[in-house]
């Protein structure tokens, strides 16, 4: 039986083989691992692309969170608010400054923060909110700097190059953003990688100071940083995939446009909602069902891969035990928990793949 993948990175990579072929022999044979030319040229290009004064790369996008929040000052005693429902590299990065994730649930058609829950959650503590832009749909960044009034407010854009909010894209719509460049993303690496893109020039000084190890001088460092640098080799791959990313984008749509009309009008299955003023990147195409996993095993029997995210919501984590939450707090994101499936979605999927995984699911589902 013929597999259909959640994503293939091999389909994409023999599509321009050619050219990463050649940039990664560039690096090699210049021997510039780290700090090549590569690096600075991919932090320049993909300012440009985000339409922000500047990038800084780094290692991997949960670094990104933290080196914006420590370079805003923010530590130990201080909150950063962020929602319940994402990969746990968001709430991680905060509590690695020494800071407290509070969390606060999400729309129940968008699963993006719900920004009338932020003024019980913000204290005199609050030092930043940091909304998800999940599955590459922007939050409502009006409604969140609204409700932020003047608190930092940093996107968590590790899901969403590209994406536009009002327009604008993602990266130049609040303090900062932060993007990893993760394998699987829309513009993803070969390992780990990440940004941050901000409009204050200090600002961006300083997350580049403490991404090398708090460095002024070769051996002069202003603070103790980390080492956190994006690798040349990462910079050479991405600055190819750069020049692809909105045709990648733009055949995700298309994808999206195609589940979207296939799977209309079946009972108990919520499609993806897309706000207005928004243009959504699609890093992920999800469901959601209330038999979640009985259909998922489904799918999986015909040879289709889908994904979850996320299972189990951060308030509930292990890991945030001693945060004090309860189950129900976060009504909706435990709701999403239980029934969000995320379904194939690639720039190279086919609309005869689309049509196979949408039929498997119809007949599954009992739906003509």
């Amino acid at each position: 039986m013929a597999k259909l993948p959640l994503v293939d990175l091999h389909a994409q990579y023999a599509s321009i083989k050619t050219e990463i072929d050649a940039a990664l022999a560039t690096v090699v044979q210049s021997a510039a691992f780290v700090g090549g030319p590569a690096v600075a040229e991919f932090e320049n290009a993909f300012a440009a692309f985000c339409e922000c004064p500047h990038a800084v790369s780094c290692g991997n996008g949960t670094d990104a969170i933290q080196i914006v929040l420590r370079a805003l000052g923010i530590g130990a005693g201080d909150e950063v608010i962020t929602v319940a429902n994402t990969f746990i590299a968001t709430a991680e990065a905060i509590s690695q400054t020494g800071a407290r994730p509070v969390f606060v649930d999400v729309h129940s058609d968008t699963a993006l923060i719900n920004a009338a829950h932020l003024a019980a959650a913000i204290t005199p503590r609050t030092k930043a909110i940091v909304p998800v832009h999940l599955y590459g749909q922007p939050a409502d960044m009006d409604a969140v700097l609204r409700a932020a009034n003047g608190i930092p407010v940093i996107e968590d854009a590790a899901q969403a190059h590209g994406a536009r909010f009002r327009s604008r894209r993602t990266g130049a719509l609040a303090t900062a953003a932060t993007f990893s460049f993760y394998p699987g993303k829309n513009l993803g690496a070969y390992g780990d990688g990440g940004a941050i893109t901000a409009s204050d020039g200090d600002l961006a000084k300083r997350c580049a100071m403490l991404r090398d190890h708090g460095r002024t001088d070769k051996y002069l460092h202003e603070v103790a940083g980390m080492n956190s640098r994006l690798d040349t080799l990462q910079a050479a791959v991405l600055l190819v995939k750069l020049r692809r990313l909105d045709d990648w984008n733009a055949a995700r749509r298309r994808a999206a446009g195609w589940y979207l009309e296939r799977l209309a009008g079946i009972a108990d299955l919520q499609l993806p909602h897309v706000a207005e003023d928004v243009e959504p990147v699609w890093h992920l195409f999800v469901v959601n069902h209330p038999r979640r996993d009985a259909l998922r095993d489904a799918l999986a029997k015909q040879g289709i891969s889908t994904g979850i995210h996320y299972p189990v919501p951060l308030h509930l984590q292990p890991a945030y035990r001693h945060l004090g939450y309860a189950a129900g707090e976060f009504p909706v994101a435990e709701h999403l928990a239980t029934s969000c499936l995320s379904l194939p979605l690639y720039p190279e999927l086919t609309e005869a793949d689309v049509d196979l995984i949408t039929t498997a699911l119809r007949t599954t589902l009992g739906a003509s």
